[in-house]
């Protein structure tokens, strides 16, 4: 009769240390998992939106320069003016943001 006794002392020792280990694994792996695919993630969008920009950049240029006819250096002009003036517009609204 003493072995369903000793049987049921270890389930429960390795059920508590099942538990145990279960409750490490929830507070430590799974947040780091997650912060880890969190920036994978977001380095990977970051490049693509970088990516993106650089190509829309040189395709307005090159529509530019075919809509305009004289050289390509007003196009460079006149999309320089308005990068420019979209720089002022967003740095003064981060700016407005930071003072409040």
């Amino acid at each position: 009769m003493t072995a369903p006794a000793t049987t049921d002392w270890v389930t429960q020792v390795v059920d508590r240390l099942d538990g145990l280990i279960d409750l490490v694994r929830s507070k430590t792996t799974s947040p780091l998992a997650f912060l880890a695919r969190v920036l994978v993630y977001g380095l990977l969008s970051a490049v693509m939106g970088v990516a993106a920009l650089t190509l829309l950049t040189v395709m307005l240029v090159r529509v530019a320069d075919i809509a305009i006819p004289e050289d390509v250096w007003l196009t460079y002009l006149i999309l320089g003016g308005l990068f420019t003036v979209g720089g002022f517009y967003f740095w003064r609204r981060a700016s407005s943001a930071t003072r409040k």
